[in-house]
């Protein structure tokens, strides 16, 4: 009875007031995430004798601090501030090839306070708002700015592939590719910009592919660029080029990352090695069937078959405990925050605020997307964790901010009517 009137006698929608214009539906979502994360991992640590998943409940609820706070905030402060944001996220990562701590062939971290943080991961929040602001100040729609916005990523982009973080740096290309689609980019100029990687692929698969591709990029940027005709020969001459370019990068890659690129097409060549953990987390989600086998029931996780299951492979333990279903059914949540970022940006006031959130958009689809397959052996293992699920402070933290700078967004739109002033 006392609880009752207590309830009923706090002043609910004065102490709401502030937060008036928050979307709920995208918090809940992404809280009853980062929940479910913390059960799969739990379920995946509960034989190794590890407790992480207890950090992934604390390092959540930070975040959702942080996304109250950042709520409240105007993001107008963040355009003022982009270009420190853009030197304090590269002098981070200057400082990891420094002074940072390496681990499994790659040195990616630094200790702060007792705790190993990974600036890589905040950096794509920097990005994301170093872009926005240059792209709503000048349109995509003109090449000076298209290659002045690549100009910026470029510096990024190199300090994280060197580090060496192959999955981070494909974020870091799905994220300026998104953004530069929302600033009004040419589409055939986004073609022309990833038509040397397809190169690079059909070079190796087929020949005849690949010259019919490199032609195509040739009328592409007759139809699309200026200079047609010197476009069209330089488009066409950069994709037959793109074939040795991509032997000389492929020798820049550790042997770990060659592994996980070749490997997800035919495993079973190495079972034991480099394509262990795919035939593994394949047999976990189709031993799951369509139900699952029960939370703490899986028996290639609860046996441990699956090494570090809990942060890039968290996929394969819902899919044996929970089924068919339940992967579907966290699909079907990330399908509804994605739907939520882009009725957000949709709705914002300025220009800013909806690039904003469409970056933190292409961040999340492009995560999302590249870990399930990979779990699934649709993709090479990247090391790209899957949003809130997977077990990782910094990645946590990261998802957190980026949702609390579009919460902002959100919160500061204009006013719907009938809601006051």
């Amino acid at each position: 009875m006392l609880l009752k009137r207590f309830i009923f006698s706090v002043p609910w929608k004065l102490l709401l007031a502030p937060w008036q214009q928050v979307d709920w539906w995208l918090l809940a979502l992404t809280v009853g995430t980062t929940i479910f994360g913390s059960i799969s991992i739990r379920s995946a640590e509960l034989n190794q004798g590890i407790t992480d998943w207890w950090q992934h409940w604390l390092f959540g609820g930070v975040g959702l601090a942080l996304a109250f706070f950042l709520s409240l905030c105007r993001y107008d402060f963040l355009l003022r501030w982009h270009w420190l944001t853009y030197a304090f996220t590269n002098i981070s990562l200057i400082a990891v090839m420094l002074a940072g701590i390496s681990a499994k062939g790659a040195q990616r971290w630094i200790s702060v306070a007792g705790f190993n943080l990974q600036p890589s991961e905040f950096a794509k929040v920097g990005m994301i708002i170093t872009l926005a602001a240059l792209l709503q100040s000048r349109s995509a729609g003109k090449i000076p700015s298209v290659l002045r916005a690549l100009l910026v990523t470029a510096v990024p982009w190199v300090l994280v592939f060197a580090q060496p973080d192959l999955g981070t740096s494909l974020v870091f290309g799905a994220i300026t590719l998104g953004m530069l689609y929302w600033g009004n980019v040419n589409p055939g100029w986004l073609i022309l910009l990833i038509s040397p990687i397809v190169a690079v692929v059909l070079f190796n698969v087929y020949l005849p592919a690949w010259c019919i591709w490199a032609v195509a990029m040739g009328a592409i940027a007759l139809a699309t660029m200026p200079w047609r005709w010197l476009s069209a020969v330089g488009a066409i001459g950069i994709n037959f080029l793109a074939g040795e370019l991509g032997h000389i990068l492929w020798g820049l890659l550790k042997d770990y990352q060659k592994d996980r690129i070749i490997l997800f097409l035919d495993p079973e060549k190495d079972p034991l090695g480099g394509g262990y953990h795919l035939i593994q987390s394949r047999i976990a989600i189709g031993s799951g069937q369509l139900w699952g086998q029960g939370l703490y029931q899986g028996t290639q996780t609860q046996l441990n078959f699956i090494p570090e299951q809990h942060t890039d492979f968290i996929f394969s333990a819902v899919g044996e405990e929970w089924g068919f279903i339940g992967c579907l059914v966290l699909l079907f949540i990330f399908w509804l925050i994605c739907l939520r970022l882009v009725l957000i940006a949709q709705s914002a006031k300025d220009d800013f605020g909806s690039l904003l959130v469409i970056g933190v958009f292409s961040m999340i689809v492009f995560q999302v997307i590249v870990n399930i397959s990979m779990t699934i052996g649709l993709a090479p293992v990247t090391g790209i964790p899957l949003p809130w699920m997977s077990y990782g402070r910094s990645a946590l933290l990261t998802n957190w901010i980026a949702i609390g700078i579009v919460q902002s967004v959100a919160n500061h739109r204009p006013k719907r009517k009938g809601r006051g002033t």
